[in-house]
């Protein structure tokens, strides 16, 4: 009877805590189990919608300054659908390998898949290697995003440190990370990121109408084509949170049931930075250009700060997210992957940190990273990859007919898919790595010019009693002249 469970464990890809199901647990356990152990579709769903979305929320109506209120609604409506299908077909190229391999009778039950492990699976080491290379990249940055944007967040609540002692503060506070094992362990953070996602939403969209529009507001959007493309590539990267998708699944007790996950998730997003990121720059407009993060316009209040506090907690919550998976690769080089003791991980994962932290104080130019990493490594990781490899994975009529998952009916199969693929290639490639990336590296290039690497305090404004920020309107491409908001080194 317990090597019948075993084999049904391993058949549905549920974890080893599953075979304890139906045996007496104290009280402990049940807490435990509530709090800690998730892998329904609902946690899944919580993962998936609170990793989409976190300091990007503020840089939204920075990208609709740049793009105007149209291009801003329709391609935010145009990526989260294109985004939802890439996730859609690593759920099927996930469940294939796993599928393959698990007739080959492997165990994954201390052992965590990830996207670089699917391609080697089914198209071998040199797709495996690219995988990997951007998938990390991507991950890297993306740790590095957090926590920038936690240091430029606090400092509109505490500017008695500027932003790089507070990032090396938060750098210490991150790497406390290493102690959650994987994503089966994220169920409470998840659902509290959920929350704390749609209250800093809610809060930028009344604050904004409540505050109405700055006097002589401009709409001037979309001015200049490297800011219209800067802007569509931070929407690029806002819906590309599928860096973790393989890692989610992976926790889920049924992975199988993850195909339309990310679809509910995004349109739950939608519902959220749609109404955020129009209301800001309905209110604010062109002075946005010259403040990529929404805080620094809207009025001090209660507000506001709870909504800063929340969003620290927010990306503390998505640094573990992004530097989850780091963990996971690099613990699998050093071969500590499958040592049961935590303690011993916990201290195997920190040299992962370090360098997180260290590029964080090199390039603390928050708006402007985000367009550049949307370009550059969300397009390839996020949208050409999976689209490519879903197309050599089923390119013969055997393995077609042989698929775990068939294509939906109601998109036209195999024709209807392939079709989709090859528009997602073309459109990303061009579109977003090559106008976005020629975009978002001129913007890039300015910042590095205008404040120097290992700049002390971004976008801050001068230690003197300035001018209320909501007089700029500004319509330069990033940031004023420096002396209007920088704290000189």
């Amino acid at each position: 009877m317990a090597s019948d469970k075993v084999v049904e464990t391993v058949m549905v890809g549920n974890y080893v805590e599953m075979e304890t199901e139906g045996k007496p647990q104290d009280v402990k356990t049940r807490l435990s189990k509530f709090f800690w152990h998730g892998g329904s579709v609902y946690d899944a769903w919580f993962s998936c919608a609170s990793n989409q979305v976190a300091q990007v929320l503020l840089t939204l109506p920075y990208s609709f300054s740049q793009l105007g209120m149209l291009s801003g609604i329709l391609f935010q409506l145009f990526y989260g659908l294109m985004g939802s299908w890439t996730a859609y077909l690593i759920s099927i190229l996930y469940v294939e390998y796993r599928t393959r391999k698990e007739r080959e009778k492997a165990d994954f039950r201390n052992h965590v898949i990830q996207w670089f492990e699917v391609l080697d699976g089914l198209l071998g080491k040199h797709w495996r290697n690219v995988g990997l290379a951007f998938n990390c990249t991507f991950l890297l940055f993306g740790s590095v995003i957090q926590l920038i944007a936690c240091a430029s967040n606090i400092y509109y609540i505490n500017d008695n440190l500027d932003k790089r002692t507070w990032t090396y503060i938060f750098g210490a506070c991150c790497a406390t990370t290493v102690f959650i094992p994987s994503f089966h362990n994220y169920r409470i953070w998840s659902f509290l990121g959920l929350i704390m996602t749609t209250y800093t939403a809610w809060y930028l969209t009344v604050a904004s109408l409540l505050h109405g529009q700055m006097e002589g507001v401009k709409h001037s959007g979309p001015s200049k084509l490297v800011l219209y493309f800067t802007g569509a590539t931070n929407i690029l990267y806002t819906f590309g949170g599928h860096a973790v998708t393989v890692e989610i699944m992976h926790a889920m007790w049924k992975p199988q049931k993850f195909k339309a996950i990310y679809l509910l998730a995004t349109v739950y997003v939608l519902t959220l930075t749609l109404p955020s990121a129009a209301a800001v720059y309905w209110a604010f407009g062109d002075a946005l250009l010259s403040h990529s993060n929404a805080f620094a316009l809207l009025p001090r209040s209660h507000f506001r700060d709870m909504a800063v506090h929340v969003v620290v907690l927010l990306q503390f919550i998505t640094f573990g997210f992004a530097c989850t998976p780091l963990y996971f690769v690099w613990e699998k080089a050093i071969g500590m992957h499958e040592c049961k003791s935590l303690c011993k991980r916990a201290a195997a994962r920190l040299p992962v940190v370090v360098p997180i932290w260290f590029l964080a104080i090199i390039f603390p130019f928050f708006g402007p990273i985000n367009s550049t990493v949307g370009s550059l490594l969300v397009s390839f990781t996020v949208y050409i990859i999976p689209a490519l490899a879903h197309i050599f994975t089923f390119k013969s009529a055997a393995a077609r007919e042989n698929a775990v998952e068939q294509p939906p009916k109601y998109l036209g199969r195999w024709a209807g898919a392939y079709t989709i693929n090859i528009f997602v290639v073309v459109w990303v490639f061009v579109v977003g790595f090559g106008f976005g990336g020629w975009a978002s590296m001129i913007n890039f290039v300015h910042q590095i010019d205008t404040f120097g690497l290992f700049t002390k305090c971004y976008q801050c404004p001068p230690s003197s009693p300035p001018q209320h920020p909501l007089n700029t309107t500004s319509a330069s491409v990033s940031p004023p002249p420096p002396l209007h908001h920088l704290h000189h080194h």
